[in-house]
């Protein structure tokens, strides 16, 4: 009689515990079709939606080991119920002592799922503003293009500025000698931006002439507009100003700069 109840508990953890890896399988491929139904439809990038795969599926794989063993421990006619009293005491006892380890891990997670930052993105915090290089569930790495690498805990960062959420405004002012033509300086810089508007890549939308900006003490200044990728503004304002500078020259159009005359004073 015993080895019967003995063979029938065998069984029926043996079937527990396939069942439940037949259940990490199935959620792990649901989350990997739910998650790849979004990529194409809502076009969310591919990092992240790996990310918050790996995440999910880890989360789920821990939860049914620790299922599995308690129910393979209940086969072997341990009582679990004290065993799991004493982790609990342990779990407020660890969970006290490394707070500030959750706290970052928790911070990471909410980080990834609203998407708040990631790799390859360039924000701010404080007054650090750089790339980030590396988001963890613990720390974010973030790199000043002078090469200096932050190193942040995540549960402090409250305040970031992420520059690469949205487009991009340049404006850009060039200044004209004062006895240059107006309308003739209008005019180039009118022809030359709908050229460059379908010859610089990086561009979201026309270059815009808005005309005279203000009146320097030895220039006429004029702005000019344009909207570019997230923090493509710096290569595109470049280019425009060497075709400005090109143009300029070839149309004999002055571009004031400091000048010192030195007079001679010796008699003769």
């Amino acid at each position: 009689m015993l080895k019967i109840i003995l063979h029938e508990k065998f069984i029926s953890t043996v079937l527990i515990l396939v069942s439940l890896f037949v259940i990490y399988f199935l959620i792990r491929n649901i989350i990997d079709k739910l998650l790849n139904f979004k990529t194409k439809n809502i076009h969310i990038d591919v990092k992240r939606v790996n990310t918050i795969k790996i995440l999910f599926t880890n989360i789920c794989k821990y939860v049914l080991i620790f299922i599995g063993i308690i129910v393979f421990l209940n086969a072997l006619g341990i009582d679990t119920t004290s065993l799991l009293a004493g982790l609990g005491v342990v779990g407020v006892v660890v969970g006290l002592s490394l707070q500030d380890i959750l706290k970052d891990f928790f911070a990471g997670i909410f980080f990834i799922i609203e998407n708040q930052f990631q790799v390859g993105d360039t924000i701010e915090i404080g007054d650090f503003k750089g790339e980030v290089i590396s988001l963890g569930l613990k720390t974010t790495r973030i790199k000043k293009y002078t090469g200096e690498i932050k190193i942040i805990s995540n549960r402090n960062i409250d305040y970031i500025i992420n520059y690469s959420k949205a487009n991009s405004l340049e404006l850009i002012d060039v200044g004209v000698a004062y006895e240059e033509d107006s309308d003739k300086v209008l005019e180039i810089l009118n022809k030359l931006c709908e050229r460059l508007s379908s010859e610089i890549k990086d561009l979201k939308g026309e270059i815009k002439p808005l005309g005279i900006e203000q009146l320097d003490d030895s220039s006429v200044v004029y702005r000019i507009s344009v909207v570019t990728k997230p923090m493509k503004q710096y290569d595109v304002k470049r280019k425009i100003l060497l075709e400005i500078k090109k143009e300029f020259e070839k149309q004999n159009i002055k571009i004031p700069y400091p000048q010192v005359e030195v007079h001679n004073g010796t008699k003769i």
